[in-house]
């Protein structure tokens, strides 16, 4: 399958912006399940500068800057992306999840060395004993790590409510979790926060949702979704993938752009302006299946 995927920003500002620097992070990756066959950003006003790189993560990043006055900035990514098969089921090996907290520190192969970074604290997540407390119902004594990594994401899933009024990107996961409300984002943030007290390896990954309209109705362009979901890694196995908004593992319906700590490590785009004032932001996601 190929999808065709249109990112598009829109900031307007209450009083011109003279002069901005953001970074952009919209390209998707390049995995075995999923390769970009195009991948374009437009941006209106056209930038003064414009340079790119890849970040520690691996991400593809693009940094500009505009200097002329605005009252208005327009990021556009447009992205096809060639999608293998539905991806297939996590392996049920008898790994204890125990064993696995324990080996990380050890582990010095290249996979495992670049997973001892996840499994701190980061400037979004902390690690906590009610976080903690709460893994352990299911991560309980021996159970594989697979398991014990669907058994917490169904959880998080049932008693957590889909709620996008109640937080914002800077909501902290301890009142997340007391509220017991969120969004994709927040409870992301959440299943890696419970990981991570268990001296688990997880990290945070962005990236688009395939949404399907009810019967009978048309398909809405702009109504598909950016999304985040979770990463947890498993020695031997390597990084088993869990959305625990939808209570999946992500499959051929999950492109993914960027991973890191936290969101604070992908966000879409960032940057510093001078002037402005008030803004209002605008995201359309169109994510569109294409003849192959």
């Amino acid at each position: 399958m190929i999808y065709k995927i249109v990112h598009r920003t829109t900031y307007q500002y209450k009083y011109p912006v003279s002069a901005g620097t953001h970074v952009a992070c919209l390209k998707p990756r390049a995995l075995p399940h999923h390769q970009v066959a195009h991948s374009e950003l437009h941006i209106q006003p056209r930038p003064a500068t414009r340079t790119g790189r890849v970040d520690s993560f691996g991400n593809v990043l693009c940094f500009f800057t505009i200097q002329e006055p605005h009252s208005e900035l327009v990021v556009e990514a447009r992205s096809e992306v060639i999608m293998a098969a539905n991806a297939k089921p996590l392996p049920q090996l008898p790994l204890p999840w125990e064993e696995a907290a324990r080996s990380l520190p050890g582990d010095h192969s290249a996979a495992g060395l670049e997973a001892y970074q996840f499994g701190f604290e980061s400037p979004r997540i902390r690690v906590r004993p009610e976080f903690a407390s709460y893994a352990l119902q299911s991560f309980t004594p021996g159970r594989p790590l697979p398991e014990a990594l669907l058994d917490l994401t169904a959880r998080i899933h049932k008693d957590f409510r889909f709620d996008s009024k109640v937080t914002n990107v800077r909501t902290p996961t301890e009142e997340v979790f007391r509220k017991r409300r969120g969004v994709c984002q927040d409870f992301a943030h959440l299943q890696i926060a419970c990981l991570r007290s268990l001296n688990l390896a997880a990290r945070y990954v962005s990236g688009y949702l395939r949404t399907y309209p009810p019967p009978g109705r048309p398909r809405l362009v702009g109504a598909d979704a950016s999304h985040a979901w979770v990463s947890a890694y498993c020695p031997g196995i390597g990084w088993l993938d869990v959305d625990p908004t939808n209570n999946i593992v992500p499959s051929n319906g999950h492109v993914t752009l960027a991973w890191g700590r936290d969101y604070g490590d992908v966000s879409p785009l960032r940057g510093l302006i001078l002037g402005g004032g008030a803004h209002t932001l605008k995201v359309a996601v169109d994510m569109e299946p294409v003849d192959s």
